[in-house]
């Protein structure tokens, strides 16, 4: 099978032909269809996150056909269509996964850094962490739900009823939670780079009643604010113009420092959490809210070989939406 492979931190992906794998117990072999690309691939990609087993097989918004089951799978059967999403297995017994926090769990493995992601024509998955596909979507569709939706949902959540809620960084995460939040009835504001109209139209032609820079502030104080981009100095920014009692949701497995910043802006009980993975939970609740809402997202494919031109794109801003990988 044809796969893109980061031989070590920092290089580009090189295209490889490997073997197609055995599903071993507990796992099912996938036929990839689509694989969206995630700014986490960047950060593997720019070592940022260095734990992971080279040469790896970066990706983890995977849908397919199961085409072979492991030893004591029954579910999911062979054809069906799934997704594989970032958190690929969990040890099941640890403190975090006996309390609804598998997420968290000591020993997780992550798809398309430990475990086989979904650049490639195959790969396998542990049965329990695939999720079935609303018929609503196809393949390329489907693909960026299951993380940029998946995280973007569980953002979401963190930042409960609120009804103002403000969205920094507005790529594929955040044009998707735009469009379930709007559904819900909730005011969604949006900030991209300075000076980025054409982002910032997009906003607006989603639904976002009020879209701007990052240095900017909306016409009213939010309620919440969600930060996908990757930069710590946007912690502040987002504190500034949330009102009493407000949350700042960080949406990112890698930010850079956040600065120092007065505790006036913290004070009047505004909360800064973090938002780590994802759960089972977050996909079964997640994927039918987006079908029953109308949730699309805007893709760009790229030939699997293409990945690295993919990657650079969505480095340097060069689309609105999700980038998705066709083998």
């Amino acid at each position: 099978m044809k796969v893109m492979a980061l031989e070590k931190p920092g290089a580009k992906l090189t295209a490889r032909d490997w073997p197609v794998p055995e599903p071993g117990p507990g796992e099912v072999l996938i036929k990839v269809a689509a694989c969206g690309v995630c700014r986490t691939d960047l950060h593997i990609l720019d070592g940022d996150l260095r734990e992971g087993r080279y040469p790896i097989v970066p990706g983890h918004e995977i849908v397919g056909r199961v085409v072979k089951p492991g030893k004591d799978v029954a579910e999911p059967r062979v054809d069906a269509r799934v997704g594989v999403p970032w958190l690929g297995w969990t040890c099941g017994h640890c403190r975090f996964c006996t309390h609804d926090h598998e997420n968290l769990c000591d020993e997780a493995q992550f798809t398309g850094y430990h475990r086989p992601g979904g650049y490639a024509e195959y790969t396998l998955a542990d049965a329990r962490y695939c999720f079935p596909i609303p018929d609503a979507y196809d393949d390329v569709a489907a693909a960026p739900l299951l993380c940029a939706g998946l995280i973007g949902y569980r953002s979401l959540r963190m930042a409960g009823e609120a009804r103002r809620l403000g969205l920094y960084g507005f790529g594929a995460a955040a044009h998707l939670i735009a469009q379930l939040a709007i559904g819900q009835g909730r005011e969604v504001h949006a900030f991209t780079r300075p000076g980025d109209d054409k982002s910032q139209q997009f906003a607006r032609d989603l639904g976002c009643v009020w879209a701007g820079g990052s240095d900017e502030a909306p016409p009213e104080k939010l309620d919440a604010a969600i930060v996908f981009a990757p930069v710590g100095a946007l912690v502040p920014a987002a504190l500034k113009v949330l009102d009493k009692a407000g949350t700042v949701v960080l949406g990112g497995i890698h930010m850079s420092d956040i600065p120092s910043f007065p505790y006036s802006i913290l004070w009047e009980e505004r909360v800064v959490r973090s938002v780590a993975n994802l759960t089972r939970a977050d996909g079964l609740e997640f994927l039918p809210l987006a079908a029953q809402y109308g949730v699309k997202a805007a893709t760009h494919v790229y030939p699997l070989g293409e990945a690295n031109r993919a990657l650079e794109d969505l480095r340097a801003g060069r689309f609105d939406g999700a980038a998705v990988l066709v083998p």
